[in-house]
């Protein structure tokens, strides 16, 4: 592809994705994030405009690919006043790839459609050294042509790109994805908890555990590192916390009721209260092993 691709909002996952793209030779026409001092830093690595602005994003770009904190954060952006992403947006594609409600997409594609541009969902799986490696599991939404044509770039940060639906449908499943994984990680953090607590050899348990019923993806990302306290940010708590939120607000709104998703949420909100809010969310094992922070 010849588009020229900018990037809004370079944290750890939107500076490895604009690294990847730059290395497998899409041209990144300009850098934006609210810490100037990050942006800054990107443009110079990868030789490209850091822009003041952005409406000058959007005038140098023909994809935007966006990666905020935030629903607040994606309506910002997408301003109906002030400065904005929508300002001569006709004609531009904008990827919405953080992890918001499915109404905060819904009212983004609403916003670029009357301005003339177009949107896709791009809800991430994964963390940090997938982004700089291109693996990424994309879970996309919105108009499937739209999909069609932004799928060589997709490509090149993800190894299975996956179509889900209608705008708003790629971010319920995220929303679902991560609602089950930070399960999960709460669950297996109390289970390593209560073994140490009984004064098991937390080494055989996570062997047990993992040719047992306890086996989970998070025990092979996250059991070690509870174990060792080791928790160097890839997800953060904080993350989690907004996270277990959206998917409980999604019951909330089909009339169910959510125990462990309430739970959970309740759980990373306690991190941040406590002040371990940037911790990876495998530090949730601060709250549940004797002795430690909490």
């Amino acid at each position: 592809m010849s588009d020229k691709i900018a990037f809004v909002g370079v944290g750890r996952m939107g500076a490895n994705m604009a690294r990847r793209l730059h290395e497998t030779g899409f041209s990144i026409c300009a850098i934006y994030d609210t810490h100037a001092h990050s942006a800054a830093a990107l443009a110079i690595e990868l030789k490209t405009l850091h822009a003041p602005t952005l409406a000058a994003v959007t005038a140098a770009a023909d994809i935007v690919v966006t990666v905020v904190t935030d629903d607040a954060a994606q309506l910002a952006i997408f301003a109906e006043n002030g400065d904005s992403l929508l300002i001569g947006a006709k004609g531009k594609t904008f990827v919405n790839c953080a992890t918001l409600s499915p109404k905060t997409h819904v009212e983004t594609e609403r916003r670029a459609k009357a301005a003339g541009a177009s949107t896709l969902e791009g809800c991430m799986a994964s963390s940090i050294p997938q982004a700089r490696a291109g693996t990424l599991y994309l879970m996309c939404g919105g108009d499937r042509a739209v999909y069609e044509r932004v799928k060589p770039v997709l490509e090149k940060l993800s190894t299975t790109p996956r179509f889900i639906g209608k705008t708003g449908q790629a971010a319920q499943v995220k929303a679902l994805v991560n609602m089950v994984m930070n399960i999960n990680t709460a669950g297996l953090a109390e289970g390593l908890g209560l073994g140490s607590a009984l004064g098991l050899d937390l080494e055989m348990l996570r062997e047990v555990f993992a040719q047992t019923g306890a086996n989970s993806q998070v025990l092979k990302t996250d059991g070690e590192d509870m174990q060792n306290r080791a928790h160097d940010c890839y997800f953060s708590a904080s993350h989690a916390a907004k996270d277990s939120t959206i998917a409980w607000n999604l019951g909330a709104e089909s009339g169910l009721i959510l125990p462990l998703a309430a739970a959970t949420r309740l759980q990373f909100e306690r991190m941040i209260a406590l002040g371990l809010g940037d911790l990876d969310k495998s530090g949730v094992a601060e709250l549940t092993f004797k002795g430690r922070k909490a």
